[in-house]
């Protein structure tokens, strides 16, 4: 099946009518969808699933019984987020099996397409949840409680979606992962050609700001006797904002909840999340001590307290260079690259499997948003170039 086809065939799922964007979240019905037709299509071609406990898959080309090469990536996405991040990797896996089968190619290792779940944490707040706890990194007890904004915890959405969460934990499916390729958008503007490859990811965190103060009324309150702490957060947010420039890095604050959360009211809290990435873990450790220092410093002045916590920390992920060097040789030189942003590649690297990444092009350098666009043409170079990658490291 062409990659246009395939392309079409899942491009609905999960798609908001008005806005374009995507939202699939783990274990909800758009995600579980999309899992469906990830299945339908690995049947279609006579693959062999796997899946571990947490649902994990890996649809396998030839007998399993050693490791192998795999590729893929996730079909979960963002809050209304674009529609190449995650399933760009999937679809292209499936079309550069597709394009090895019709050349006559008959791998001398198995080659594996993975779809890894909640890659984006937007529902439990965790990003490479999947991986995460495939690679042992998270433990199964800590994932399971983790909970979404409606506080459902992960176990009971895996009881709804018919899994026992019994059988969370380590996942064997690395065992057979011998090489992991992952092809995925470009998430800025730092490729120019169609196709690319690799360097490293950046290290980068997830933090949570708690500003405490004291809940008043908005009318009748003298602004010199308030506690408010959304303003000590606004003050933080701009702090953060000016730090990340300073330091080259970047800072973001994108989730925020108040209490009471109304309109005639000081809030008694404010809780905001900060996403923070620098290029080297020395940066991005003094821009998050940049940030809480003028958090505390403002909250003393505001009559409020601050307290962070990190919820989740990422260090720094060098690729292979041998891998890296011979996808570059395979790719006719293609241009070499590194990114601020997450993906289960850098989790499997750090697990300890050779790992490497191949990038298309983002003509706009938007991602995380509907407006999240590739080309046809270097998405349809992308297969060719996973095809040509595949065909090299399983022949």
């Amino acid at each position: 099946m062409s990659f246009e086809k395939l392309w079409a065939d899942q491009s609905a799922i999960g798609r908001d009518a008005e806005t374009g964007g995507y939202t699939r979240g783990g274990w909800t019905p758009s995600e579980r969808e999309a899992t469906t037709w990830f299945l339908d299509q690995c049947a279609a071609r006579d693959l062999s699933v796997e899946s571990d406990g947490l649902g994990n898959l890996i649809a396998w080309w030839g007998v399993a019984d050693r490791p192998g090469v795999v590729t893929g990536s996730h079909l979960d996405s963002v809050i209304d987020g674009g529609a190449f991040d995650g399933p760009l990797g999937v679809v292209s896996a499936l079309a550069a099996v597709d394009q090895l089968r019709r050349d006559g190619f008959t791998p001398s290792v198995p080659i594996g397409v993975g779809a890894f779940v909640e890659e984006e944490g937007s529902r439990f707040g965790m990003p490479c949840l999947g991986s995460r706890v495939a690679a042992g990194v998270l433990p199964a007890e800590k994932a399971l409680a983790l909970s979404d904004r409606q506080g459902v915890t992960l176990a009971a959405a895996l009881e709804a979606a018919g899994t026992d969460p019994a059988g969370v934990g380590p996942s064997p499916l690395l065992e057979r992962m011998g090489t992991f390729v992952e092809l995925h958008v470009e998430q800025g503007r730092g490729l120019t050609a169609p196709v690319g490859v690799a360097s490293s990811i950046w290290p980068h965190g997830r933090y949570r700001f708690t500003f405490e103060g004291e809940a008043n009324h908005a009318g009748t309150t003298l602004m010199e006797d308030r506690h408010d702490p959304m303003l000590t957060y606004a003050m933080t947010a701009l702090a953060a904002n000016k730090q990340a420039r300073l330091a080259g890095a970047r800072a973001t604050f994108g989730r925020l909840s108040v209490e009471p959360n109304g309109t005639n009211a000081v809030p008694s809290r404010v809780i905001a999340w900060l996403d923070a990435r620098a290029a080297d873990t020395a940066t991005l450790e003094s821009l998050l001590a940049a940030i809480t220092r003028q958090a505390v410093e403002r909250a003393e002045r505001d009559g409020t307290t601050v307290a962070v916590v990190p919820e989740s920390v990422s260090p720094i992920v060098d690729f292979p260079a041998g891998l890296r060097d011979r996808l570059v040789g395979v790719l006719d030189g293609a241009p070499v690259l590194p990114t601020g942003a997450g993906h289960d590649a850098g989790v499997f690297s750090a697990a300890g499997i050779p790992t490497a990444m191949l990038f298309v092009r983002n003509p706009t350098g938007i991602s995380h948003s509907p407006a999240e666009f590739a080309e046809e043409d270097d998405c349809l170079a992308g297969v060719e170039a996973l095809a040509a990658v595949l065909k090299d490291l399983a022949q």
